[in-house]
């Protein structure tokens, strides 16, 4: 059930959220490194 769940929102994160994967991640906004860290939250639960 739970993995299910993190799917889910991985698949909304992926459809609403930005992309960062061409951006240097050391320049990023406090903002943007928060977008960053909640979709590999999301990424790691959803794979486990």
């Amino acid at each position: 059930m739970r993995k299910l769940f993190f799917r889910a929102l991985a698949g909304i994160n992926k459809a609403i959220l930005p992309r960062y994967s061409q951006r240097d991640l050391s320049k990023l906004k406090k903002w943007d490194q928060a977008i960053i860290a909640y979709r590999y939250w999301v990424t790691i639960n959803s794979l486990n």
